[in-house]
């Protein structure tokens, strides 16, 4: 078992001076119950606790570092930029070395902004689409995240609704009155919405490989009828690529499926692990953002010249060849020795893999959207989780969220991984015969 009291301390500590002791409410822990670890060193595909345990990390900082941790060309790259100037509020070369790179990289983006969030992202985006189109409202998906604007915190209170209500306390119901929200993999609630509310109807917002209820996949011939309806009805098509951006390939979702969105939301990869977002798309539509155009939207640290840097670097890497093709074999080897392990052992399991990206899910049965994620069984995942964590293996503490392959896992890192699996599900199976 490892040592934890100094994570237990720390985050007694915590709770005194932070909400619930954390910054984001998925590192408390709460769906998988004890105490959170408290990271003091990240080195390739491993974390170190503040008690000395070493980790195999499959969080990755929830996917920004596709490299690992530390990577030494972005840590070199990144001092210098320190050491030059950590923010100047005004413009650099590297922001438009980014901007080009980004736009390179992703056909459908011809102009970007950048931001200090993903949040920050696609409440830009959505105000943008808004105001090209002239319309209110927007389409999301139920389970689909999109940052913690009022706007987007709204649930379905079934797959089909026309009256949203917010998911969190303090948004009131008249800022997600213009937020429709249908199933994800649901092209029939999708049609539905627009027959009723074509007119105004803004944009589709959509993960095209959902990531925030788990990874979900798009099922075939999803994304290509969001693009035509968006099309006939004059609506935009926002892909929110945070997650999927150059993560599930260099030109992200969009280029594995061939669909050109409107409008792109980016971030993490494209910050190397610093706080970043940017969104962009056609000319004729960025264009309409200040100073360019009346779409007001600033940013004090937007665009710093530290994350530039570190984004920079990581995208210059992943140009490099093949390194999507070693990401896939790593991660497909990882998949097969889990669902034989999970086999072997008689635990039912669906492992829902796209590229570096996967989930877990303890159910029986498909999961194409959020209600078929939400029947997973989260007590036995919790169960799993702290198994791992005791093997020195480090999941996501949630069974809804997303773990990731890096380019510094090794073939030793995946082939513990499978073992620790194997002898997590095998105690698994064991504890449901007692």
């Amino acid at each position: 078992m490892n040592r934890l009291s100094r994570s237990e301390q720390l985050f007694q500590q915590a709770q005194r001076y932070l909400p619930g002791g954390v910054d984001s409410p998925v590192r408390a822990f709460k769906a998988v119950g004890g105490t959170p670890l408290f990271i003091k060193v990240g080195q390739g595909s491993r974390l170190y606790d503040e008690d000395g345990n070493e980790f195999i990390d499959y969080v990755c900082s929830w996917g920004p570092l596709i490299l690992g941790h530390s990577p030494p060309r972005v840590v070199r790259a990144t001092r210098k930029a320190v050491e030059r100037g950590s923010s100047f509020g005004a413009p650099t070369e590297l922001e438009t070395t980014l901007a080009r790179m980004v736009c390179e990289a992703v056909p459908s983006i011809e102009m970007v902004r950048f931001v200090s969030s993903g949040t920050e992202a696609a409440m830009s985006a959505i105000r943008l689409a808004r105001a090209f189109t002239g319309r209110n409202k927007v389409v999301k998906f139920a389970g689909g995240y999109h940052g913690h604007s009022d706007g987007l915190l709204a649930k379905a209170g079934s797959g089909m609704a026309t009256l949203s209500i917010p998911s969190s306390p303090g948004v009131p119901a008249s800022l997600t009155s213009d937020t429709l929200v249908a199933a994800y993999n649901n092209l029939e609630e999708v049609e539905k919405l627009f027959t009723s509310f074509t007119p105004e109807i803004a944009a589709i917002i959509v993960e095209p490989i959902a990531g925030n209820m788990g990874v979900v996949p798009p099922r075939p011939g999803f994304l290509e009828r969001l693009r035509s309806l968006t099309r006939e009805s004059g609506a935009l098509l926002i892909f929110d690529e945070v997650i999927t951006g150059f993560r599930v390939a260099y030109g992200g979702a969009q280029e594995l499926y061939n669909i050109s969105p409107d409008l792109t939301c980016l971030g993490k990869i494209i910050g190397g692990g610093l706080p970043i977002g940017a969104y962009g798309g056609r000319k004729d539509i960025m264009e309409m953002v200040a100073p360019s155009g009346k779409v007001y939207q600033a940013g004090t640290l937007a665009g710093n010249p530290v994350a530039m840097t570190a984004g920079i670097e990581t995208i210059s890497v992943l140009r490099e060849p093949r390194i999507y093709e070693k990401l896939e074999g790593k991660s497909s080897l990882l998949e097969r020795g889990i669902i034989e392990a999970a086999g072997a052992a008689g635990v039912n399991i669906q492992l829902s893999r796209v590229g570096s990206m996967f989930t877990i899910f303890f159910t029986g049965g498909a999961v194409r959207d959020y209600g078929t994620a939400a029947r997973a069984d989260t007590e036995l995942y919790a169960k799993f989780f702290h198994r791992m964590l005791s093997q020195g293996i480090y999941l996501p503490p949630s069974q809804f969220e997303t773990s990731f392959v890096s380019s510094a896992h090794t073939d030793g890192d995946i082939q513990a991984t499978v073992d620790a699996a194997g002898k997590s599900f095998t105690t698994l199976r064991a504890l449901s015969r007692d």
